[in-house]
């Protein structure tokens, strides 16, 4: 049995559950430095973070985390020389974990939204949700997939998560969070 391996979900959203504009870009109305200060905080506390390709290309490894990178371009699991690249229709979760992280750890997901889908079928443990409620991305991107019939907080209620009181990152400019967990599991009577 593998060690506990906790997938932490980190993403800010738009008022509609766009992580992106339609062009796939992050537009400045969802940039604000309270939430990229958590989102570097939560980064630094991981011991992997979990992206897909396009991030990884977009995003420079500068602080030299360790990466584990998903593509359908990788064999299985592979390490290459800016990290590990994962393909999750040849090589499954658990064998990713006990290679990588025998012993357990945090895995900070930032996305993108297939990776966030696939984490969300995975099961999150925690799920840092950030919300810049003036921005509206009409034909953006989703948080999830399913984001297209369903607001991103029904889907990780749905997943099991409960959320933590909204609390405000920035409110000057309209940027909520909230922080949903899965809860502890009930002990045995």
């Amino acid at each position: 049995m593998n060690a506990r391996v906790d997938l932490i979900g980190l993403a800010i959203v738009s008022a509609d559950d766009a992580i992106a504009d339609a062009r796939g870009d992050m537009p400045d109305g969802l940039r604000n430095e309270a939430d990229w200060g958590h989102f570097q905080t939560e980064l630094d506390r991981a011991d992997i973070t979990l992206l897909g390709r396009i991030g990884h290309e977009r995003h420079p490894n500068t602080k030299q985390r360790r990466r584990l990178v998903v593509s359908s371009s990788a064999r299985a699991l592979e390490v290459r020389p800016d990290g590990w690249w994962w393909n999750p229709a040849e090589c499954g979760w658990d064998e990713v974990t006990a290679r990588l992280m025998p012993r357990g750890g945090r895995v900070a997901v930032p996305g993108g939204r297939r990776v966030f889908d696939l984490c969300l079928a995975l099961g999150y443990c925690e799920f840092h949700l950030s919300r810049a409620t003036h921005c509206h991305l009409p034909g953006g991107v989703k948080l999830f997939t399913a984001c297209a019939s369903k607001p991103a907080e029904a889907l990780l209620a749905e997943a099991g998560l409960q959320p933590r009181p909204l609390e405000w990152l920035d409110e000057a400019a309209g940027v909520s969070f909230s922080l949903w967990r899965r809860p502890a599991a009930s002990p045995l009577t």
